[in-house]
């Protein structure tokens, strides 16, 4: 495709050279002639390098099993569905080829599909130097966010990780829990106007969302959006650029920026892109501004400074330094907020609610977890979570583990590597070819089981057996941010609501169908219904 934009600036380049006299009809006739058949070998060349590439990795990477092809071109382009019979897929292919298999998309990407914790674990753990990030995921998020942590790749992301990691330090985690809190109530005192209307029947994913961009907006940029109550411009943005970006990643055709640019959800995500764009800019730049002036004032001044308000995850990246005393630039902050923003709050909205549907459906369990946090609250005036409370709840923390572990937001993640990277078998993944780490397929066991993640469990669990924030060099930086958000969430809500399975009003029933997107859903929505408990009066008859 580089060729024919190449052909197309020579002929241009060509036209504009010509003095006007020599355009003559004739002359015009001849131009075009030459410009076409340059553009026709361009697409020739293009064609059958493409083939050619599409032979080799086909050969090279037979020592892998591979699934039921369409034809030697397609590939198995299309044959994965987006939806539960997609999960079902994924099922067939582990149960089938135990721990990995070989994937054509047409003769435009190549993937060795990985579902076995002895061949997740060479992959993940490989150095950061030879680990990259492919196309097929991530490159669709780069006009977002740009060169980021979770994109960027070599010297540019150890850098980037190196001073990003003071922004994820348990200091920092601590003042967050206060927030968690505060967004909760927003969320819980909604549900009981709602429950007092007699609307009980509840769509998770609506309100847990807000309620995630809420707590995240507050976190990264001291920002109260109200966007639990009314509507914002920014998070409006937001949803609809993760939507796009699903849209995008499933029509084969978008992949290509000079088509994708020119339809209409192209036009969209700019749209969108400014708006969020605008949000963080001006928030960094007036941010770094203030801290200038806090400075100088201190400076100038001989009166003790007056105590900072809490740093937020921008303050924190103006402030952080590497090891040369270089900070990161305005344009860099804002892709690293961006990234905190994306990453954030869709994935920990998933866990959340996958964590609210599994406990509904086990009563036994939810009841145990909730009288694990009535025990944590026993004598206080308030219902409060803070941060040192999150280690008094192992039960609830083995249930939220077991969800991730059977819903985990994030359904895999995919790596390039710059050399060979050798399987156990005797099999290698080549150079260039896509590893798609399946999360799902790793995971799987449909049995509902926390007590798999009890300490004093002595069935060791395999390395590499539950990666639901990855693993290695590359992991999810900000896996404790959401383990914490996780657990008092969680808490809170079993302590203000009994949770059952609720019902789909647009078919009447109770099923939930999953639905894999940039993070796990489900179609038509994960409804639950909601019984508020006055456990204040409770905790007293117990007493």
């Amino acid at each position: 495709m580089h060729h024919c934009a190449l052909c197309s600036l020579s002929a241009m380049a060509l036209l504009h050279s010509v003095p006007p006299q020599v355009l003559s009809w004739t002359g015009l006739c001849w131009l075009l002639c030459i410009v076409g058949t340059g553009l026709l070998a361009a697409v020739v060349i293009w064609t059958v390098r493409l083939l050619l590439r599409h032979a080799w990795f086909t050969h090279r990477l037979s020592c892998f099993s591979k699934p039921q092809t369409r034809s030697w071109l397609l590939g198995h382009l299309g044959q994965m569905q987006s939806k539960e019979e997609g999960f079902l897929q994924v099922d067939e292919l582990v149960q089938t080829y135990k721990h990995s298999c070989c994937w054509f998309i047409g003769p435009f990407y190549h993937l060795v599909r990985v579902f076995h914790p002895d061949y997740v674990k060479p992959l993940l753990m490989a150095p950061a130097s030879i680990t990259v990030k492919d196309d097929l995921i991530y490159r669709f998020l780069q006009p977002w966010l740009g060169r980021s942590v979770l994109i960027s790749n070599g010297e540019v992301w150890s850098r980037r990780r190196r001073l990003l990691t003071p922004a994820f330090h348990f200091d920092i985690l601590k003042s967050y829990t206060v927030i968690f809190n505060s967004s909760a109530k927003t969320l819980h005192d909604k549900w009981c106007r709602l429950a007092a209307e007699g609307k009980t029947n509840i769509e998770m994913f609506d309100h847990i969302s807000l309620m995630t961009l809420d707590s995240l907006l507050k976190c990264a940029f001291s920002y109260n959006s109200n966007c639990q109550e009314s509507s914002s411009e920014y998070v409006s943005a937001i949803v609809e650029l993760c939507g796009l970006i699903i849209d995008r990643r499933q029509h084969i055709l978008h992949h290509w920026d000079w088509i994708y640019w020119k339809t209409q959800q192209g036009k969209r995500f700019k749209q969108a892109l400014n708006i969020v764009h605008r949000f963080t800019r001006d928030v960094v730049q007036k941010r770094r501004a203030l801290l200038n002036q806090q400075r100088e004032t201190e400076t100038q001044s001989d009166v003790a400074p007056t105590p900072q308000k809490r740093r937020d995850f921008v303050d924190i990246l103006l402030l952080t330094k590497d090891e040369d005393g270089q900070g990161l630039t305005d344009e860099e902050i804002q892709a690293e907020a961006d990234t905190f923003m994306f990453a954030g709050h869709d994935t920990t909205a998933s866990a959340i609610c996958w964590t609210l549907y599994n406990l509904a459906r086990h009563e036994h369990y939810q009841e145990k977890c909730r009288q694990e946090v009535m025990d944590l609250m026993k004598g206080r005036d308030g219902h409060e979570i803070m941060w040192e409370d999150l280690s008094d709840l192992p039960f609830t923390t083995m249930c939220i583990k077991e969800s991730l572990r059977l819903h985990a937001p994030v359904q895999g993640v995919s790596r390039k590597y710059t050399q060979d990277m050798v399987l156990p078998g005797n099999r290698t993944v080549q150079e260039g070819a896509i590893c798609f780490v399946s999360i799902y397929g790793t995971h799987h066991n449909p049995e509902f089981d926390p007590l798999r993640f009890d300490p004093s469990n002595t069935k060791s669990q395999a390395s590499h057996a539950f990666i639901p924030f990855s693993s290695g060099p590359r992991n999810c930086i900000g896996q404790k941010f959401a383990m914490a958000e996780l657990r008092v969430i969680v808490a809170l809500t079993l302590l203000g609501f009994r949770l059952t399975p609720g019902v789909n009003p647009e078919h009447g029933s109770s099923g939930v169908r999953r639905l894999p997107q940039i993070v796990l859903r489900a179609e038509g929505g994960l409804w639950l219904q909601l019984e508020p408990l006055d456990t204040t009066k409770q905790e007293q008859s117990d007493e």
